[in-house]
C-alpha cells in the first residue's frame, strides 16, 4: 500500500510539475500573453505611422501641391515674388547672443 502511495504521489507532482514550472506553464502564459499586449500595441502605432506615410505618398504622387508643401517645410524653399519673413523669439534669441 505505501508503494501504491509514493507512485501516486511521484505521479501528481509529475503531472503539476509542467503546470507550474514547465513549457506552457502558468508563467509562461501569463508572460506570452503580457508581450502579445505590449506587441499589439507596437503594432497599432506602426499601422497608424504606415496609413501617415502612404497618405504622403499619394500625396505626393498625385500632384504638385504635397511637393510644393514638403519643399516650404523641409527645405525652407520659397517661389519667386515671395517674401520671407522669420520671427524669433526674444527670450530664444537672448540665450543664443549670450556666452
Amino acid at each position: 500500500m505505501r508503494w501504491l502511495l509514493a507512485i501516486l504521489t511521484i505521479m501528481l507532482l509529475a503531472t503539476q510539475y509542467r503546470l507550474w514550472v514547465g513549457d506552457g506553464s502558468l508563467a509562461q502564459v501569463a508572460r506570452l500573453k503580457r508581450e502579445l499586449t505590449e506587441q499589439q500595441g507596437k503594432n497599432t502605432a506602426l499601422e497608424r505611422q504606415n496609413r501617415q506615410l502612404l497618405r504622403e505618398v499619394r500625396s505626393l504622387k498625385e500632384g504638385t501641391d504635397g511637393v510644393e508643401t514638403k519643399a516650404r517645410y523641409d527645405l525652407g524653399l520659397i517661389k519667386d515674388g515671395e517674401t520671407l519673413f522669420i520671427f524669433m523669439d526674444p527670450k530664444k534669441k537672448a540665450e543664443h547672443s549670450e556666452p
